[in-house]
């Protein structure tokens, strides 16, 4: 993806695990991810199934739901996935689009590749994603 609007680079940003990347490898993640369309009523992801793509909505609208239950509705810039990305495991809820969606699709082995090919963005991710946990975390007395 050559150049990326800074509207995507935005949408990116708002990733925890990417909050804190510097902008030129944040344009190396996103390079790394594959755009594509899908019509409304299209189930993105399923709740159970073994996935591990990370989603990033840049047009039109999603609901996530678990056990059938809608919990979230979600446009351009949101996004889920993101520790799905990092370690799989199953999906914790369904997300259909709701409007045709322009999404996106950032899968495990292109972001690898993005990682070894830039040293200090590793260092970057660590340090968001251990600020992540501490914030969900109790502090030890």
């Amino acid at each position: 993806m050559t150049g990326i609007p800074d509207e995507v680079l935005e949408h990116f940003r708002k990733v925890p695990l990417f909050s804190a990347v510097s902008k030129g490898d944040l344009r190396a993640i996103v390079s790394a991810a594959d755009e594509i369309d899908e019509p409304a009523g299209t189930v993105l992801v399923r709740e159970g199934e073994f996935r591990s793509e990370l989603f990033v909505i840049t047009a039109g609208t999603a609901t996530a739901t678990q056990d059938g239950r809608e919990i979230r509705a979600m446009g351009p810039g949101d996004f889920f996935g993101e520790i799905a990305l990092l370690c799989g495991g199953p999906r914790t809820s369904t997300v259909t689009a709701q409007s045709d969606v322009t999404l996106l699709i950032l899968a495990p082995n292109p972001f690898l590749r993005v990682l070894r090919s830039e040293p200090d963005l590793l260092d970057e991710i660590m340090q968001a994603l251990g600020d992540r946990l501490r914030s969900h975390e109790p502090a030890l007395v």
